[in-house]
Protein backbone atom coordinates (compact mmCIF):
# COMPACT_ATOMS: atom_id res chain seq x y z
CA UNK A 1 0.00 0.00 0.00
CA UNK A 2 1.58 3.60 -1.24
CA UNK A 3 1.30 5.69 1.97
CA UNK A 4 1.23 8.93 0.00
CA UNK A 5 -0.62 11.46 2.65
CA UNK A 6 2.07 10.15 5.53
CA UNK A 7 5.25 10.43 3.09
CA UNK A 8 4.47 13.86 1.11
CA UNK A 9 6.94 16.12 2.69
CA UNK A 10 5.61 18.27 5.67
CA UNK A 11 3.98 21.58 4.54
CA UNK A 12 5.27 25.08 6.14
CA UNK A 13 1.60 24.77 7.95
CA UNK A 14 2.07 21.40 9.70
CA UNK A 15 5.92 22.58 10.82
CA UNK A 16 6.63 24.04 14.03
CA UNK A 17 10.62 25.79 14.96
CA UNK A 18 12.28 25.17 18.67
CA UNK A 19 15.28 26.75 19.82
CA UNK A 20 17.85 23.42 20.27
CA UNK A 21 21.11 26.21 21.16
CA UNK A 22 21.49 29.16 22.10
CA UNK A 23 25.01 30.86 21.30
CA UNK A 24 25.77 33.82 23.18
CA UNK A 25 27.47 36.91 21.19
CA UNK A 26 30.98 37.53 21.90
CA UNK A 27 33.89 39.33 19.74
CA UNK A 28 31.94 41.48 17.85
CA UNK A 29 29.82 38.51 16.73
CA UNK A 30 26.02 38.30 16.96
CA UNK A 31 24.04 36.13 19.23
CA UNK A 32 22.52 33.03 17.23
CA UNK A 33 19.89 30.63 17.78
CA UNK A 34 20.18 27.01 16.62
CA UNK A 35 16.52 26.13 15.43
CA UNK A 36 15.14 22.33 14.66
CA UNK A 37 11.85 22.13 12.74
CA UNK A 38 9.58 19.55 14.17
CA UNK A 39 6.13 18.07 13.29
CA UNK A 40 3.19 19.10 15.59
CA UNK A 41 0.96 16.27 17.23
CA UNK A 42 -1.90 17.82 15.60
CA UNK A 43 -0.44 17.28 11.97
CA UNK A 44 -0.16 13.50 12.55
CA UNK A 45 -4.21 12.92 13.96
CA UNK A 46 -4.54 15.42 10.63
CA UNK A 47 -2.84 13.12 8.08
CA UNK A 48 -3.33 9.79 9.71
CA UNK A 49 -6.98 10.97 9.33
CA UNK A 50 -6.31 11.72 5.58
CA UNK A 51 -4.85 8.56 4.92
CA UNK A 52 -6.42 5.87 6.90
CA UNK A 53 -9.99 7.54 7.85
CA UNK A 54 -10.76 8.41 11.42
CA UNK A 55 -12.10 5.00 12.07
CA UNK A 56 -9.26 3.08 10.73
CA UNK A 57 -6.33 4.05 12.76
CA UNK A 58 -5.11 4.69 16.90
CA UNK A 59 -3.01 5.42 18.92
CA UNK A 60 -2.04 3.57 22.78
CA UNK A 61 -0.41 5.17 25.23
CA UNK A 62 1.67 3.22 27.77
CA UNK A 63 3.37 5.25 30.53
CA UNK A 64 6.74 3.98 30.97
CA UNK A 65 9.94 5.21 33.83
CA UNK A 66 10.84 8.33 32.69
CA UNK A 67 8.61 8.37 29.67
CA UNK A 68 6.20 7.03 27.18
CA UNK A 69 5.53 4.74 24.88
CA UNK A 70 2.84 5.35 21.58
CA UNK A 71 1.72 2.36 19.54
CA UNK A 72 -0.08 3.19 16.79
CA UNK A 73 -1.97 0.96 14.78
CA UNK A 74 -3.75 1.22 11.50
CA UNK A 75 -5.86 -0.51 9.35
CA UNK A 76 -5.47 -0.92 5.53
CA UNK A 77 -8.15 -1.05 3.30
CA UNK A 78 -7.33 -5.05 3.14
CA UNK A 79 -7.80 -5.53 6.90
CA UNK A 80 -4.54 -6.10 7.64
CA UNK A 81 -3.67 -4.73 10.85
CA UNK A 82 0.05 -3.26 11.25
CA UNK A 83 1.32 -1.43 14.63
CA UNK A 84 4.60 0.64 15.42
CA UNK A 85 5.61 1.56 18.38
CA UNK A 86 8.19 4.84 19.51
CA UNK A 87 8.73 6.34 22.80
CA UNK A 88 10.38 9.66 24.34
CA UNK A 89 10.74 11.00 27.92
CA UNK A 90 8.79 13.71 29.75
CA UNK A 91 9.62 17.30 28.71
CA UNK A 92 10.59 20.38 30.64
CA UNK A 93 7.57 21.61 29.89
CA UNK A 94 4.53 20.07 30.14
CA UNK A 95 6.38 16.90 31.28
CA UNK A 96 3.29 14.60 30.86
CA UNK A 97 1.71 16.00 27.78
CA UNK A 98 4.76 16.86 26.10
CA UNK A 99 6.28 13.45 26.59
CA UNK A 100 2.98 12.06 24.99
CA UNK A 101 3.12 13.83 21.87
CA UNK A 102 6.51 13.26 21.67
CA UNK A 103 5.93 9.68 21.85
CA UNK A 104 3.16 9.55 19.25
CA UNK A 105 5.01 12.00 16.71
CA UNK A 106 8.46 9.98 17.14
CA UNK A 107 5.64 6.46 16.33
CA UNK A 108 4.52 8.12 13.20
CA UNK A 109 8.09 8.65 12.10
CA UNK A 110 8.08 4.30 11.61
CA UNK A 111 4.95 5.11 9.29
CA UNK A 112 7.50 7.47 7.34
CA UNK A 113 5.69 10.75 8.42
CA UNK A 114 7.90 13.66 9.12
CA UNK A 115 11.21 11.91 8.21
CA UNK A 116 12.42 14.45 5.98
CA UNK A 117 13.17 16.58 9.08
CA UNK A 118 15.64 14.75 9.47
CA UNK A 119 17.62 15.80 6.62
CA UNK A 120 17.09 19.91 6.97
CA UNK A 121 20.28 21.80 6.51
CA UNK A 122 21.53 23.01 10.33
CA UNK A 123 19.72 26.87 10.76
CA UNK A 124 20.91 29.40 12.86
CA UNK A 125 18.95 32.35 13.52
CA UNK A 126 20.96 35.60 14.42
CA UNK A 127 18.87 37.11 16.97
CA UNK A 128 19.36 39.73 20.07
CA UNK A 129 17.68 37.64 22.31
CA UNK A 130 16.55 33.94 22.85
CA UNK A 131 13.79 33.82 21.30
CA UNK A 132 12.93 32.73 17.50
CA UNK A 133 11.68 36.30 16.07
CA UNK A 134 9.32 37.07 13.92
CA UNK A 135 10.83 37.43 11.26
CA UNK A 136 12.21 34.45 11.06
CA UNK A 137 9.14 32.49 10.48
CA UNK A 138 8.62 33.98 7.14
CA UNK A 139 12.09 32.97 6.58
CA UNK A 140 11.62 29.13 7.80
CA UNK A 141 8.40 29.26 5.83
CA UNK A 142 10.16 30.25 2.82
CA UNK A 143 13.11 27.16 3.87
CA UNK A 144 10.76 24.80 3.79
CA UNK A 145 9.22 25.60 0.76
CA UNK A 146 12.62 25.45 -1.29
CA UNK A 147 13.46 21.98 0.50
CA UNK A 148 9.68 20.92 -1.04
CA UNK A 149 10.30 22.31 -4.17
CA UNK A 150 14.24 20.01 -4.73
CA UNK A 151 16.27 23.13 -4.74
CA UNK A 152 19.59 21.95 -3.10
CA UNK A 153 20.43 23.32 -0.08
CA UNK A 154 23.43 24.34 1.97
CA UNK A 155 24.63 22.50 4.67
CA UNK A 156 24.16 25.20 7.33
CA UNK A 157 21.98 27.88 6.78
CA UNK A 158 22.49 31.37 9.06
CA UNK A 159 19.35 33.46 8.54
CA UNK A 160 19.07 37.43 9.01
CA UNK A 161 16.60 39.68 9.32
CA UNK A 162 17.60 42.07 6.45
CA UNK A 163 16.74 38.37 4.23
CA UNK A 164 13.00 38.91 5.25
CA UNK A 165 13.10 42.02 2.18
CA UNK A 166 14.50 39.16 -0.06
CA UNK A 167 11.04 37.25 0.27
CA UNK A 168 8.30 37.58 -2.58
CA UNK A 169 5.59 36.39 -0.32
CA UNK A 170 2.54 37.35 1.72
CA UNK A 171 2.90 37.60 5.04
CA UNK A 172 2.14 34.04 6.77
CA UNK A 173 -0.91 33.55 9.28
CA UNK A 174 -0.20 33.64 12.59
CA UNK A 175 0.71 30.62 14.70
CA UNK A 176 -1.86 28.71 16.78
CA UNK A 177 -0.14 27.70 20.00
CA UNK A 178 0.98 24.48 19.70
Amino acid sequence: MELQKLTTPLQAEEIEWRVQQVIEAKNGKPAKLIVVPYITNRSVMERFDEQFGWANWSNEIREIDGGFLCTITVTLPSGQVISKTDGASRTAIEPVKGGISDAMKRAAVQFGLGRGLYNFPKVFVEVEGKYIPEWAYRLLDALVDSINSGKPQRDVIVLKEDHVRQLQRPQPQVRAAA
